[in-house]
């Protein structure tokens, strides 16, 4: 079986993690504070706050933001269902735009129709690890005053005009899921410049605890969104480790783009000019009514492979009853939804590998034709 994704752990990982559990500090301890200071520092970022999961960040970054009931952030419905979520959770109203075809992100010459008096930000998701037009999005935030919460989870090192994906916005949001470039099992890391938005995080990260940091002082309400020492023992090697899975799942990429370059049938996913992809997944799109018979012939073959994201979030069920969404509402992330088939992809994925999936794929679909 060649597997949709799999983690980069060696040795390193295993020792780390040993070194914790023979300390007598399994939480709040050097390693978390090591693992935000050497992140943030290699994405270019002053403050880094390690949290349980990329989902309990943006939700985070939601708050400490301010926005709350009447209050509207416009984002995508092409993304995983955390993005929007995150904004249900304060009582404040997800707005969408659709999506572009050629970066999956949020159109952003479609933003601008959407601001209202109730707008109060706006979250670009950089699906896939592929930048969204940050340029234009930040020229909106300015002219209207809004807010950018960056959904980075995916993005980890993309840049954009030379920015590193992560850092253009007021606060920014990564995911260490298994399934990403890098993993901590689960966790996630909130990023800003903004020390009043650094100290919020950090104080409800740990159920709105003071300043004094008092075991049992409370300033504000908070959650139990913390990571342990194992997991930020595994983040620390991991984010040393990041440059070079970067450059290991780009050659990847490529290896695929030359593979399936022949295909007319096959569209390539695409990198707008002065971008860097990272890469979280490879994906390519086909024929609709062609999608689910690939992907079951490739799974039968042993070659992991998956729709994303279907269905969008508008189409999800909580959404469609909650807001009135229906087929039709945002065109391109529907076909988006419909067509798109993600690859195996992950840092040690040999060139043998891809050949097998390339090879798989070409002859389901000269019988498809």
């Amino acid at each position: 079986m060649i597997p949709l994704s799999k983690p980069y752990i060696d040795q390193k990982e295993i020792d780390a993690v040993v070194e914790v559990l023979r300390s007598s500090t399994l939480s709040l301890g050097p390693k978390t504070e090591q693992f935000e200071k050497e992140f943030a520092s290699l994405t270019g970022s002053k403050y880094g706050v390690a949290v349980n999961s990329g989902t309990s960040g943006l939700h985070l970054a939601i708050r400490a933001l301010g926005i709350g009931p009447g209050d509207e952030v416009i984002t995508t419905p092409f993304s995983f269902i955390a993005s929007s979520n995150c904004i249900l959770f304060e009582n404040a109203t997800p707005v969408f735009v659709d999506a572009e075809d050629q970066t999956f992100g949020m159109d952003p010459d479609l933003v601008e129709a959407k601001i209202t008096e109730k707008t109060k930000a706006i979250l670009p998701v950089h699906v896939f690890g592929n930048p969204s037009r940050m340029t234009r999005v930040m020229e909106l935030a300015e002219k209207y005053d809004l807010k950018v919460i960056e959904d980075a989870c995916e993005s980890p090192l993309a840049t954009h005009f030379g920015k590193t994906i992560g850092t253009l916005g007021d606060v920014s949001v990564f995911g260490f899921y298994p399934n990403k470039q890098m993993t901590t099992g689960e966790g996630g890391m909130v990023l800003t410049d903004n020390e009043e938005i650094y100290k919020l995080v950090l104080s409800m990260r740990n159920q709105g605890r003071g300043d004094s940091m008092q075991w049992l002082s409370f300033d504000r309400l908070g959650y139990n969104y913390r990571i342990s020492e194992l997991t930020a023992a595994l983040g620390v090697i991991q984010t040393a480790k990041l440059p070079e899975i970067i450059e290991r799942r780009s050659a990847a990429a490529k290896m695929y783009m030359s593979y399936l370059s022949d295909i007319p049938e096959v569209t390539l996913p695409k990198t707008l000019e002065n971008t860097k992809h990272s890469w979280f997944v490879f994906s390519i799109r086909v024929k609709s009514e062609w999608r689910d018979e690939i992907l079951k012939e490739l799974n039968a073959k042993g070659i992991q492979s998956k729709a994303y994201f279907y269905p969008c979030i508008h189409l999800q069920t909580y959404y469609m009853e909650s807001f009135g969404y229906k087929k039709g509402d945002f065109p391109v992330a529907e076909k988006l939804s419909n067509e798109m088939i993600i690859l195996p992809l992950f840092t040690e994925i040999t060139e043998e590998q891809i050949k097998t999936v390339t090879d798989n794929l070409k002859e389901i679909i000269h019988k498809l034709r």
